[in-house]
């Protein structure tokens, strides 16, 4: 390698050797010293070559050929080392390794040395006034400032001598993601079985809290009973799943079937025993993004030891690749992990795949808001830099390292909003006392923070081609193109899969709701076609078909007899008014299938043209019947509209939300319920008074259902 310093009048030269293998893990690097600068006259002197001293020639001539030949012996030497490396791993067993074992690693290659003549660059920490225009500051360009930043890091320092032992090769998920000797995990060896002290396992710090995590990979098959161990030996009460067990890589996403990313290590149901620890499931919690599940543990040959409950809080909202959409799903994921994890309890198990990428993310939000409240400061290079010598390639690409900042960003924004039902009625009262004063937030602050929430207009091409602009009745209220509804294309007629819906979460289940908009004439063939082909039984609709004169909705059923849309039949069975919801039952078959479904379809009348409802008991009632609908027909899709399918959708669909958690929970977020259906549709709960009436129909159910045990 040359480096070159200028003067005025002349040049002067330094040789070093610098030698960088990539052919293993940890990638290997040498340099020679620096020769002493030698002085060579500025060749664009019009003397002739002749009259030149050649002195600096000769020293070139030398020098170069010298060097080339010591770093072909180098390069010949590590490359017959990795070789007899590689056979050991090879053909212990003749295993081979599948495609895209290693596709977080191949995802973001790190570079380990990075150098320049000006050393590497700095970032400093960034106080929390500052955050937001930080953020906005390195997302432009694509995230061009973000790259720089993470490509900046530091790789980690280490060894790496157990993690290559011979012994403990086929313990490791991927051959290049070990833990370092100084941190790793140390097992408590089994007599007679040697390197049984070994897991890939690291010991990673918190915010002020040593050893606070342990990063280790999936378990594999025959890695189990170790991580079990580990789990008792280290007084574990909290285990953080972030993979789900197979996953699609980016490269492979056209494969038939997705790749292990972890083996099963816990039973379905009753006990199993791994090694000499028996686990038991005690109960099981499913929720959108994420899954708890309780394990009592104990060791099969020491009775004396008294069982143990262990928790593990399972993510399944991560995608195959890449991150989340949005860091909220994270943000009440974290929240639930601090509130269940027991004091005094051992280190929180933290795991992906390789235990580096998405378990490093997690890592960093936690830390990084932890000095948030502490510093008043955000600091995550320095902190990834930090725990990255503990163990290697932490956080593992640059939409993760960005991924951080907007989940800070969101928590420095928007705060902890989530309350008890205790405190639902304190709450009101300061949201409804508009003081200036900093924490007594008023409702329309609050609101108005909701409706800062940017429309992604780049993701509405599709409801915005002229074709499908003629299907909505309100143009500024379209689909996302992420979370649209598709129909089945009808031969030879463009644009036939398309219709103005959009999947909504549920509190426990995705895609639990369909919203859209009162069908239009021209539209109603597609609308029964959604209800066919998604298999929905439950039609919800909140508005009358005219109000203040003008059309809201078309009538897309029959009043008596049957009715045909396309392929679609429908016949009307019963019609019913109770209260201010009418119940009518449809019989919808297809004419190219054999199959008959009963459809219900609800709809409250006690929506005014103008305003809101005047009590929340109608909803209540209203959510309680189409609860009890989905019970006995299944969990298919729940389609709900209104007019536009945004405002009175978004309310019954929030307060399905809000009242399904404070039934499970006890408790409740309004706030974020609705700024997560906003994500998911424009306008959803589109005016203040909608938003007062949210909390006003969860105050109406605690007021009903006053026992705080109605609740749990």
């Amino acid at each position: 390698m040359l480096r070159q310093q200028r003067t005025m009048m002349e040049q002067f030269y330094s040789f070093l050797l610098l030698c960088i293998i990539f052919l293993k893990f940890p990638e290997t690097w040498t340099e020679s010293n620096v020769t002493t600068p030698s002085n060579v006259e500025n060749m664009s002197s019009t003397e002739s070559p002749e009259s030149r001293n050649p002195g600096p020639r000769l020293l070139v001539e030398i020098l170069v050929p010298l060097l080339v030949f010591i770093l072909l012996i180098l390069l010949a030497g590590y490359y017959f080392r990795f070789r007899k490396q590689r056979k050991a791993v090879v053909n212990a067993g003749d295993k081979k390794m599948p495609n895209g074992i290693l596709e977080e690693q191949e995802q973001q290659r790190v570079m380990l040395l990075s150098r320049s003549p000006m050393g590497p660059k700095k970032y400093f920490p960034i106080p929390l006034e500052n955050l937001e225009e930080e953020v906005r500051i390195r997302s432009a360009d694509d995230g061009k400032l973000f790259r720089e930043e993470y490509n900046s890091l530091p790789p980690g320092q280490g060894s790496f001598e157990a993690a290559n032992k011979e012994e403990n090769r086929e313990k490791n998920r991927y051959p290049n993601i070990l833990p370092n000797d100084h941190s790793r995990v140390i097992l408590i060896p089994i007599e007679g079985v040697p390197c049984s002290d070994f897991i890939n396992a690291s010991y990673i710090d918190g915010y002020k809290e040593k050893n606070k995590f342990i990063a280790a990979q999936g378990p594999k098959q025959e890695t189990v009973n170790d991580f079990w161990r580990m789990v008792w030996e280290q007084r574990s009460a909290t285990i953080v799943m972030l993979t789900n067990l197979k996953e699609r890589t980016e490269r492979a996403a056209t494969n038939r079937s997705p790749l292990d990313k972890c083996y099963q290590y816990w039973p379905d149901q009753g006990c199993w025993t791994y090694g000499n620890i028996r686990v038991s499931v005690e109960d099981v919690i499913v929720l959108v993004d994420y899954t708890i599940r309780k394990f009592c543990i104990q060791p099969v040959h020491d009775g004396c030891k008294s069982p143990r409950l262990i928790t593990q809080l399972h993510f399944t909202s991560w995608p195959d690749f890449g991150v989340p959409f949005t860091p909220i799903g994270m943000l009440k994921f974290l929240k639930k992990v601090k509130a269940l994890n027991p004091s005094h309890s051992g280190p929180i198990v933290v795991h992906c795949s390789a235990g580096v990428g998405r378990t490093g993310t997690f890592i960093l939000i936690d830390a990084i808001i932890d000095m948030m409240h502490a510093e008043q400061k955000v600091d995550v290079f320095d902190f990834v830099s930090r725990i990255r010598n503990q163990r290697p390639q932490m956080v593992q690409t640059d939409m993760q390292y960005s991924f951080i900042y907007q989940a800070l960003l969101e928590y420095y924004l928007y705060g902890d909003t989530e309350l008890d039902v205790a405190s639902l009625e304190k709450h009101l009262q300061t949201l409804h006392n508009t003081t200036t004063h900093f924490d007594k937030i008023g409702l329309e602050e609050e609101f108005k923070k909701l409706t800062n929430v940017r429309i992604m207009k780049e993701n509405m091409r599709t409801g915005n081609l002229p074709a499908n602009m003629k299907k909505a009745r309100v143009i500024q209220i379209i689909p996302y193109d992420f979370n649209r509804v598709i129909l089945s294309m009808k031969r030879g007629q463009e644009y036939t899969d398309y219709i103005n819906a959009s999947f909504i979460d549920g509190y426990r289940q995705k895609d639990y709701f369909i919203a859209t908009q009162g069908p239009l004439p021209h539209t109603i063939e597609d609308f029964w076609r959604m209800v066919w082909e998604w298999k929905s039984h439950t039609i919800v609709i909140l508005t009358e078909l005219q109000e203040r004169e003008q059309e809201k909705c078309c009538q897309y059923w029959p009043s008596e007899g049957t009715i045909t849309y396309g392929e679609i039949n429908i016949e009307i069975k019963n019609d019913n008014l109770l209260d201010a919801i009418s119940i009518r039952d449809f019989v919808v078959t297809c004419n190219q299938e054999k199959e008959a479904r009963l459809v219900r379809q609800f709809h409250f009348h006690g929506w005014p043209e103008i305003g809101i409802p005047a009590e929340g008991k109608g909803m209540i009632d209203l959510i309680a019947a189409v609860q009890k609908q989905q019970q006995q027909t299944g969990n298919h899709p729940i389609i709900v509209h209104c007019s536009a399918g945004a405002g009175r959708t978004g309310t019954f669909i929030a307060l399905s939300n809000i009242l399904e958690r404070v039934k499970a929970e006890g408790l409740l977020d309004v706030f974020q319920t609705v700024k997560s259906l906003r994500m998911q549709r424009p306008h959803m709960v589109q005016t203040l008074e909608q938003y007062e009436f949210c909390y006003r129909v969860v105050q109406d159910f605690i007021d009903i259902f006053s026992d705080y045990a109605n609740f749990k």
